[in-house]
């Protein structure tokens, strides 16, 4: 009887741990996260970040988020961000 129980903790391990391996798998080979970016905005000079958010009521979290790329210690004049969007 010790032994079927053995048998079946066993299998049972291996069964999650197989299931956690194949969850894995599926996150590293996922295709990233495409933005489609539905109102922008050109950096005039002196702007930050900050204050774009702010001026266009964007949360400064969410701007961010639709904005991955920026660099925001290094805008420059005639740059685009994205102001409104959604990533799928």
């Amino acid at each position: 009887m010790a032994k079927i129980i053995n048998l079946v903790l066993v299998l049972s391990l291996l069964l999650v741990v197989a299931s956690e391996g194949q969850f894995l798998v599926n996150e590293i080979l996922k295709p990233p996260a495409t933005l489609k970016c539905e109102s922008v905005y050109g950096v005039k000079s002196g702007d930050t970040c900050f204050e774009i958010a702010e001026t266009f009521n964007v949360p400064t979290e969410f701007f961010d988020s639709i904005n991955p790329n920026l660099n925001c210690t290094a805008l420059f004049v005639g740059q685009w961000v994205c102001l409104n969007g959604t990533l799928s």
